[in-house]
């Protein structure tokens, strides 16, 4: 559905992903403007030609590839000269390889993950992606540090918790319960970094 909105922005869109029933799904759900298409595509060995990309978006992508060198080595590769990489990733608050997410392979906190960037990009901003929440919702969240509500409750109660706390469970989540700004970044949910450079590190 990211594709979807970009294309209304873009004047061509490729939504990429691994997984073919993933492509499917987008071709039956969003393939509806002539500017966006579905390719299955591994991100780290893309069937793309050369600097064939003004814009890459990876939302929540990098941290589940095995080698995310490989995968922005890829990145560099498909950008034009001039072009821009957006990308996103969760925030923790140390960098980790074995992260208890068993789907994601690192995580890092937002000076490690500028660090990565700075390696293939010479422009490197970051920002935080926060969800709109009332105080009282940010209260529970930091009381359950080990994040038990979403492990053990179903999901009924957690949204039925989230609607008592004036705020949307993360399933309910529309465009207008999420801003990106700058700022504190450990009190963000994820960070975004907008990369780009003219002169290519090798």
């Amino acid at each position: 559905y990211g594709s979807l909105y970009l294309a209304e922005i873009s004047m061509k869109v490729i939504g990429v992903d691994i997984d073919g029933e993933a492509i499917r799904y987008a071709k039956q759900h969003y393939c509806g403007p002539d500017n966006l298409n579905f390719v299955q595509s591994d991100g780290t060995h893309a069937a793309f030609a050369d600097c064939q990309f003004d814009v890459l978006c990876s939302f929540e992508t990098i941290e589940h590839v095995p080698d995310a060198h490989l995968f922005l080595r890829e990145v560099k590769r498909l950008l034009s000269p001039d072009g821009v990489f957006i990308v996103s990733t969760p925030v923790v608050p140390r960098s980790v390889l074995r992260p208890s997410n068993p789907y994601h392979y690192q995580e890092w906190n937002p000076s490690d993950f500028n660090r990565l960037l700075c390696d293939y990009f010479n422009n490197v901003e970051l920002f935080g992606q926060f969800r709109r929440e009332t105080s009282a919702a940010r209260w529970i969240k930091r009381l359950d540090v080990l994040k038990l509500r979403a492990r053990l409750l179903p999901f009924w109660v957690t949204r039925g918790e989230a609607q008592l706390l004036g705020a949307r469970a993360m399933a309910d989540l529309e465009m207008e319960d999420i801003f990106i700004m700058r700022g504190d970044l450990r009190r963000a949910s994820e960070i975004v970094a907008v990369a780009s450079d003219e002169n290519y590190r090798n």
